[in-house]
């Protein structure tokens, strides 16, 4: 268990202490939260911000064990795992509250856990012919559009939001856009494990 891999598990472990602030039903628990007002018209949910800054840190996380493995020469199949099994605990169920509290369309949860379903699929297909297939440009891409979206999202979107730029929107609907291009992407690197049973026959 090197430092990156240590690093990935407490991403995973600040992901549920997300997802506890955010469904944590305060206010039946007695407790009363502050709220912020910003131009006496925005009014930001303190628990969100926390969630928010939580999620920032936990997203830098996820940039340093990436580098960490690579500058320490340390990469392993098993980092690999955990990173993209982190990132997944991570970003969907943010997405998914985050729907259901109405601050995004909930096509966009739907469209990228059905994607990583999909490309779920392609990599284990991979590893049953024992490869292994790492995160591709534009799925990183993706992922950093979406992560920076979802932590404005938190954050009510600000400074943005003071200016009327919909920033947080933005970046969340390039992320669902990019999320369905690299799907195709890591469809065309494994495919050839899905007709090698076929050119055998």
């Amino acid at each position: 268990m090197n430092t990156s891999n240590k690093l990935t598990i407490f991403r995973i472990f600040l992901s549920f202490i997300i997802v506890a602030i955010l469904l944590l039903p305060f206010e039946a628990l007695g407790i009363d939260l502050p709220k912020l007002f910003v131009n006496e018209l925005i009014v930001m949910d303190v628990k969100y911000i926390i969630a928010g800054v939580l999620f920032i840190i936990a997203s830098i996380t996820d940039l340093l064990d990436g580098y960490l493995a690579r500058k320490n020469n340390c990469v392993t199949d098993l980092g690999k795992m955990l990173d993209a099994i982190a990132d997944k605990i991570l970003v969907n169920p943010v997405l998914v509250i985050l729907a259901a509290t109405g601050f995004i369309h909930p096509i966009i949860p739907v469209v990228i856990i059905i994607r990583d379903y999909f490309v779920n699929g392609f990599k284990m297909q991979a590893g049953n012919k024992g490869d292994v297939v790492s995160a591709i440009r534009l799925g990183k891409i993706k992922t950093v559009c979406m992560m920076i979206g979802i932590a404005l999202t938190l954050l009510y979107n600000m400074p943005f939001e003071t200016m009327n730029i919909k920033c947080s929107d933005f970046l969340l609907i390039v992320a669902t856009v990019l999320s369905v291009i690299s799907a195709v992407q890591y469809y065309n690197l494994t495919k050839k494990y899905f007709t090698e049973n076929k050119n055998l026959n």
